[in-house]
């Protein structure tokens, strides 16, 4: 089956606009009236104005309320909740519900039903994180997300149901965004669509199979392909240049399934609407976020976290980071903790008095420009029973509805100085998917991967309350930082590795991780001597390594890191070509291979991690990295718990939130220049004592602009308004 219709319309205007500029801040929830038990939208509007609700999420689930038999659309229930909440003056986000199927879709074509090459696992062990069951059996009802997003069936009934809905909903004047499905990853399965779909990615991509049989060596166990016919299927490959690739294909297939959703939703979108994707929160290696988030107009995502004695905050910034990063420029927090969250009741941990403030303002304080909660009402039903709104099963004002109502009103008053803040930071973390996909393959450790070390990176800039940007290969413009951080570039091609060599040569500071630079990118191992063309940059290389068995020392503690002065899991037995060598193992043998090097190249330098590094190890390294690069200052000297976040209000002026990530009062000296806190109104003058309560923040806003008012600093000039 075909898609309704061709798409009409030139391919510019379909394109996605510049980031949406904001009046004020978004505060709001996702809001369900179709779950409630019983009537009560008068209620529930009334209750989200006493609280400073000004948006709400809606729709993404709701197929089959929308469409209850084939072909039979009713609009009318909805039509009534975006009436009055229009007439509360509380914004919408629509959401296109395609990935929850109803049941009659299923009945009808079982074949749109993903197998799924493997089953999910539940997550670990964990008390602190929420628990999910095993999946399904095999193309089973049910669960939402079973469908797959290359079937041309499954298309068209997702096609015939979004034009309804937008052709219904484009001019409502609720409504100021359309988000596309939800959360979309990749549904994994060796269906025949998939498989055919892979077969013209393949084709396109590298023309013929005997090119594949050369780039993945598959003359290796005697499995030359002869034709395309003959390609084998996913199913049993171990090939790790053939698994890459399909991991690239899979993430494709969600980039094109969101391409095709959006250009259907512009086709009908106002020039007010804008156009998001509610993104899972964290780095997401089953999709490829950057190339999606160039198809928005604004990134959103949905940052869950610990609480209670767990909250520190590091989640909530990493999300935001990234999310912000996709783009650079501000972004939605479509869905976050409002009370426990879990698909059962084993995770119930309902916040502090405070937490759930500083976190609204922690959301705020990484660049976004909404902060909603999933959701509105804890349901009576189904699997996310215990995943609590505002308001409990008992549907009554609680303690977590007050907090949020102390937000909103806050953010009623500062909500239009908060909007468009915009971080400035002169660090970045390199992201490299492939890699990530190409170390799982070929795994140094069990425990140790190329995440691990991609967080921990992270986690040590954190402690150093030091912001960050991630990069990507595909974003220009990487000399707007000072400082790279590569966790294990495995999988890369040469101008990647000559481009981060170029940028070090012009000045840059990079701190590289071990087993950079030694495959390319079909997963095949260079034939030159490694780290490749990382060498002279490295002056260094290796032609041995070895797994360590057991924690080594360095030798003399150089980084004075005391009991965790140790390097595990992975030793590279570094040749010395001109660069220092920071640090030796205390070991019999491999004591003459430096652990760490320094090389001076060109204006900049590279430092090199040739072993894993102990947590506390990893951040005083990371700390003799920042001050070659000259970005180690004061804010080195605040109390642990304290985070603070720099940037620039939409007038220019520079602006700090200072986070207390604690349930103990907190005090500090502000080293920077005169400013106002916004929350109290109160002056604070350079080297006064600033002090925080438990579980409390300040922002404080320059007296003086440093930039234009114009210029709006590390974005664009947004094209479309929301009013």
């Amino acid at each position: 089956m075909k898609c309704l219709l061709p798409l009409m319309l030139a391919a510019a205007a379909l394109a996605p606009a510049a980031p949406p500029q904001l009046e004020t801040i978004l505060f709001g929830a996702s809001y369900y009236h179709e779950y409630m038990p019983y009537e009560r939208l008068e209620q529930d509007v009334e209750l989200m104005q006493k609280a400073g609700i000004n948006v709400v999420r809606v729709g993404e689930s709701t197929w089959s309320s929308f469409e209850p038999r084939d072909g039979e659309f009713q609009f009318a229930w909805m039509d009534r909740i975006l009436d009055r909440l229009h007439q509360a003056g509380i914004r919408v986000i629509f959401g296109t519900p395609t990935y929850s199927i109803p049941p009659w879709l299923y009945h009808k074509h079982p074949e749109i039903a993903v197998r799924r090459l493997g089953a999910r696992l539940p997550l670990g062990p964990d008390r602190y994180e929420p628990a999910y069951f095993a999946s399904e059996p095999a193309g089973a009802y049910g669960p939402r997300q079973n469908v797959d997003l290359t079937h041309p069936t499954y298309r068209w009934y997702a096609e015939r149901l979004i034009r309804r809905l937008l052709e219904h909903y484009k001019d409502h004047p609720a409504i100021i965004g359309f988000q596309i499905d939800n959360e979309t990853h990749p549904n994994s399965s060796n269906s025949r669509s998939m498989h055919a779909g892979f077969l013209d990615y393949l084709k396109e991509k590298f023309g013929t199979v005997e090119r594949l049989n050369r780039l993945w060596g598959f003359a290796y166990w005697g499995q030359l392909v002869s034709g395309w016919d003959d390609f084998p299927g996913r199913e049993g490959i171990l090939n790790p240049g053939y698994k890459l690739e399909w991991e690239r294909y899979q993430r494709k297939t969600v980039t094109d399934f969101l391409r095709w959703q959006a250009s259907i939703v512009r086709q009908y979108a106002r020039p007010h609407h804008f156009v998001t994707h509610n993104f899972p929160g964290g780095l997401r290696t089953e999709v490829d976020q950057y190339e999606i988030a160039q198809l928005l107009d604004v990134a959103a995502v949905n940052p869950y976290h610990p609480v209670q004695d767990r909250l520190d905050g590091w989640q909530i910034h990493f999300s935001g980071d990234l999310a912000r990063s996709l783009k650079r420029a501000n972004y939605l927090v479509m869905e976050t903790n409002a009370q426990t969250i879990g698909w059962d009741s084993r995770t119930q941990f309902p916040p502090y008095d405070g937490q759930l403030r500083l976190n609204a303002y922690s959301h705020l304080s990484a660049g976004a420009s909404m902060v909603a909660y999933w959701h509105w009402h804890s349901l009576h039903y189904g699997q996310e029973t215990y995943w609590k709104g505002l308001l409990s099963h008992d549907l009554e004002p609680n303690r977590v509805y007050e907090e949020a109502a102390r937000i909103g009103a806050e953010l009623k008053r500062l909500g239009p100085r908060l909007a468009d803040f915009v971080p400035r930071n002169q660090v970045a973390i390199l992201v490299s998917l492939d890699s990530h996909h190409g170390i799982q393959f070929m795994p140094f450790d069990d425990r140790v991967n190329y995440l691990t070390i991609l967080h921990q990176m992270y986690r040590s800039l954190y402690r150093l309350k030091v912001g960050v940007d991630f990069l990507f290969p595909q974003q220009p413009d990487w000399d707007r930082y000072r400082m790279i951080l590569v966790p294990p570039l495995y999988i890369a091609d040469d101008a990647l590795l000559e481009r981060l060599a170029a940028w070090i040569h012009r000045g840059g500071h990079a701190l590289v991780a071990f087993k950079s630079g030694f495959a390319n990118e079909h997963s095949t191992i260079r034939w030159q001597r490694a780290p490749g063309p990382l060498r002279t940059a490295a002056g260094f290389s290796y032609q041995e390594f070895s797994t360590l068995a057991e924690p080594v020392a360095l030798r003399g503690d150089p980084f004075g890191a005391g009991p965790e002065n140790r390097v595990s899991v992975w030793a590279e037995m570094i040749l010395p070509e001109g660069c220092e060598s920071l640090a030796v193992y205390e070991h019999s043998f491999f004591s003459r291979y430096p652990a760490l090097t320094r090389n001076r190249y060109g204006r900049g330098t590279l430092t090199y991690e040739g072993t894993y590094l102990s947590d506390l190890l990893q951040e005083r390294v990371v700390l003799s990295v920042l001050a070659l690069a000259g970005l180690n200052g004061p804010d080195q000297k605040l109390p642990e718990p304290v985070l603070v976040r720099h940037g620039f209000s939409r007038e220019g002026r520079p602006m700090r939130y200072y986070l207390n990530y604690s349930g103990r009062p907190q005090s500090f000296e502000y080293p920077y220049a005169p400013a106002r806190d916004l929350l109290t109104g109160a002056p604070v003058r350079p080297n006064q004592v600033l002090k925080l309560a438990p579980w409390d923040l300040a922002i404080l806003e320059e007296e003086a602009a440093q930039v234009s008012a114009g210029a709006r600093p590390a974005r664009e000039q947004p094209a479309r308004g929301v009013q």
